[in-house]
């Protein structure tokens, strides 16, 4: 896999000075709506675009000079996009926020006044789709989803800016995703989902994963619930066997569970020796502000995120010191 010239120049963009991915990830919509009508106790059509839009800004201002990059949106995250630190590079998301629920198999669907063209334009270093997937759907609407993928690196080649595919498991019979019977389907879902989207076909650059277990059912683990999926050595196996089926760099993603599971997660790929190359993470670092900015404000959220939030991001710092650069998965020396 080579890079072209503006692949390379945005890839280094959005990587420390060691090679590793530290971004931070705030592109969340329908769902952070939700959140903060919830904290507020009104209708979500009472959360403007206004609030979202300072809600992002203020994350992004305090956060980003501990990151090597930020996640936004086009819909509500431009603005916050220009409150970045220097030293951060910009992801921007290409997707509409959820999926298609008028028809079974979670189909997704792009921003339709964006492309690959006009995220460039906003000055991003990376195009990021987020798609539900799993190896256990039915053959056709799994076809659908790896042409849309097709599509989009195709786009992303032609406009020379990278391409960052985050894919979501889940259960195809509307099984709970957080529950026992997934946690053990799911190093399966995870394994399988990584090795079809390494195709060269696909053109992605970085594969945004999620850990191939959940760490609430990992035997021995800090966040360890009562019920068991697997032995902590079990774990660590799908951590490497994970890590081996994908030939395109990889980085974590923190799928919304809190700071402590998500850093319990990162101790175990590092314990397993995965060549991941950083994370991408979100709710991990500022979930819990929510309440905060519903009833203090943004100023009250800044102060908050001050404290809890840089402890966060900086608690997932420290996890990811064992993470390889994104250009030794491609056995490329380090950029110039």
């Amino acid at each position: 896999m080579k890079l072209s010239e503006g692949k390379l120049k945005r890839m280094k963009a959005l990587a420390n000075p060691r090679g590793v991915i530290a971004a931070a990830a705030m592109d969340q919509r329908g769902s952070l709506q939700k959140s903060l009508a919830s904290a507020r106790g009104v209708s979500i059509k009472e959360i403007t675009p206004a609030m979202m839009g300072e809600f992002k800004t203020v994350v992004t201002k305090v956060l980003t000079p501990h990151a090597s990059a930020i996640l936004l949106d086009p819909e509500f995250g431009l603005e916050a996009s220009h409150a970045r630190s220097s030293n951060a590079g910009l992801l921007l998301a290409y997707e509409l926020s959820g999926y298609d629920n008028t028809q079974p198999g979670r189909l997704p669907d792009l921003l339709p006044h964006v492309s690959a063209k006009r995220i460039v334009d906003w000055g991003a270093d990376a195009v990021k789709i987020l798609i539900y997937y799993t190896p256990y759907e039915e053959a056709a609407i799994n076809d659908i989803k790896h042409a849309f993928i097709e599509r989009i690196g195709a786009e992303c080649e032609t406009c020379e800016i990278p391409f960052f595919l985050e894919f979501v498991g889940y259960d195809p019979k509307g099984g709970d995703e957080k529950g026992l019977e997934y946690a053990k389907a799911k190093p399966a879902v995870v394994k399988k989902s990584m090795e079809e989207f390494s195709k060269p076909q696909y053109r992605v650059d970085v594969l945004k994963v999620e850990v191939p277990v959940n760490a609430e059912f990992v035997e021995g683990s800090s966040v360890y619930g009562g019920q068991k999926a697997y032995t902590r050595q079990e774990a660590l196996v799908h951590f490497r066997e994970a890590a081996a089926l994908a030939s395109r760099p990889f980085i974590y993603l923190s799928a919304g569970v809190g700071n402590a599971q998500f850093t319990e997660s990162l101790k175990m790929a590092a314990e397993a020796g995965t060549d991941y190359s950083g994370v991408l993470c979100g709710r991990a670092t500022w979930k819990e502000g929510i309440p905060v900015y519903a009833k203090q404000g943004a100023k009250g959220l800044e102060e908050w995120l001050q404290r809890e939030g840089v402890r966060n991001i900086n608690a997932v710092n420290e996890a990811i010191r064992p993470a390889t650069p994104w250009y030794a998965k491609l056995g490329m020396e380090a950029p110039a």
